[in-house]
């Protein structure tokens, strides 16, 4: 053996010239403990069904929000194609009833003042859209 070259089991840093086991981050003899990979699949599956579990949860809300604006348009189209002979006042609240032939026809009179096929009643807000009125 060389005069500059360390037995195997000898831990040398050849740059800093020193011995430098005591520094490693990892065992350096056979005595050492074992290095052993984590076992994180137990991590990795909790968070795939939480991640799932909120991916579903915002699908869930936008699907609300999604049908609850088709609803909107629904009403929004039924109202725009009924028969009126009037210009509805944008914050007004009208009444949407059917005639005897069920075409839709708008009306300005409530359902209590009268006994016609009453639909919904709608309110005309600031951006021309109609909110059926729940009641």
């Amino acid at each position: 053996m060389s005069q500059d070259k360390k037995p195997d089991q000898v831990v040398f840093n050849e740059v800093s010239q020193n011995y430098d086991a005591a520094l490693k981050p990892y065992g350096t003899n056979v005595g050492a403990p074992a290095i052993k990979i984590t076992d994180n699949t137990t991590w990795k599956n909790k968070n795939i069904y939480k991640a799932n579990k909120q991916i579903q949860a915002k699908y869930l809300e936008l699907k609300a929000e999604y049908d609850k604006m088709m609803q909107e348009l629904e009403y929004n189209n039924l109202v725009y194609s009924a028969r009126y002979s009037f210009e509805p006042i944008i914050g007004d609240t009208y009444h949407l009833y059917r005639d005897k032939n069920s075409d839709p026809f708008l009306s300005i009179i409530s359902p209590n003042e009268c006994n016609f096929d009453h639909v919904g009643s709608f309110y005309l807000n600031s951006e021309q859209l109609w909110k059926k009125i729940e009641e």
